[in-house]
């Protein structure tokens, strides 16, 4: 292999092999664009108490500074939806923790794609990114092509839905780069802005974070406000509504990953149980998973919060 064509194509084959969904590649520079953006949602204090947005700047907007000598974004998706969901009376925690911690699955799996590329393709330097560090990834798969950003601000595609998780791999090699994806294909539909039971999507299409029940639930250390009292719809843990009624979300299809697959009791524990919760229980049924980012005290301050 000697050319970005062919570089590219052998790429795009091995993430294909690693069970990616998708695989997109854009050109390493600065997004000119969404700065302006990235700096209102700031200075609106729509990241609320996630103080960390307002670190690197610079390098949010510019994959060169984490990379040096950066050349291209490689953009990546990875299917999450589940077979089989919870039980209709429990609380809810988001499809997309219901198995092993998604950071550590995919890191994995990039970390063998970087080795596949160096082992075929030669020396070639790059950081894999997922979801853990000053990256704008949905402004990186939309560029790559991999599809539009909806209302709710998460990236849609027409033959998958949204139900995807987002990586990336930043290397110092030239490829060939995919168009950007321009079409905005949500149209007049507000489904998940008039589904979203803390408003907080906003009518332009910007998402209020320190509104969302996914930032209560995850993000927010200190009391959830009483302002937002039964507006919760029995979410403990994230929140999947303007996903859930969302059309496109019809074409979403089961997963294939066995490392997500939820542990049975997650499935069939009623409110009740929950309510009953132990951290035994809370250790056994999120082994390895993404909640145990919240702590058992987080989980049961949420619990709580829902059911008085």
């Amino acid at each position: 292999m000697k050319t970005p064509k062919q570089y590219t194509r052998f790429i795009k084959d091995e993430a294909k092999r690693l069970g990616f969904l998708d695989c997109g590649i854009a050109k390493a520079v600065f997004l000119e664009k969404e700065a302006p953006r990235l700096e209102a949602w700031l200075g609106n204090n729509f990241h609320g108490e996630m103080r960390y947005m307002e670190n690197h700047f610079d390098k949010r907007l510019d994959p060169r500074l984490l990379v040096e000598g950066a050349k291209s974004v490689i953009s990546l998706s990875y299917n999450y939806f589940p077979e089989m969901t919870q039980r209709e009376d429990s609380y809810h925690i988001s499809k997309y923790a219901y198995g092993q911690d998604y950071h550590q699955v995919i890191k994995e799996k990039l970390k063998e794609l970087l080795f596949s590329i160096q082992e075929s393709i030669g020396e070639v330097n790059g950081r894999a990114f997922v979801d853990s560090a000053p990256v704008l990834e949905r402004a990186w798969a939309e560029k790559a092509g991999l599809g539009w950003n909806g209302k709710h601000s998460l990236l849609i595609q027409k033959q998958q839905g949204s139900f995807f998780f987002l990586a990336e791999l930043i290397i110092d090699l030239e490829l060939e780069y995919d168009p950007p994806f321009t079409t905005d294909h949500c149209g007049d539909c507000t489904r998940c802005i008039d589904a979203c039971p803390t408003e907080a999507i906003l009518p332009n299409s910007t998402v209020d974070a320190s509104k969302c029940i996914s930032y209560f639930t995850i993000e927010l250390k200190d009391h959830i406000p009483n302002e937002f009292k039964n507006t919760f719809d029995d979410w403990m843990f994230g929140c999947d509504i303007c996903q859930d009624v969302c059309p496109w979300n019809r074409f979403s299809k089961p997963h294939s990953e066995a490392k997500f697959q939820p542990q049975k009791e997650l499935l069939e524990m009623t409110k009740k149980e929950w309510e009953e919760i132990t951290e035994d229980t809370f250790q056994k049924v999120f082994k390895k998973s993404a909640v145990k980012r919240t702590k058992f005290s987080g989980l049961t301050r949420n619990i709580e919060f829902l059911k008085s």
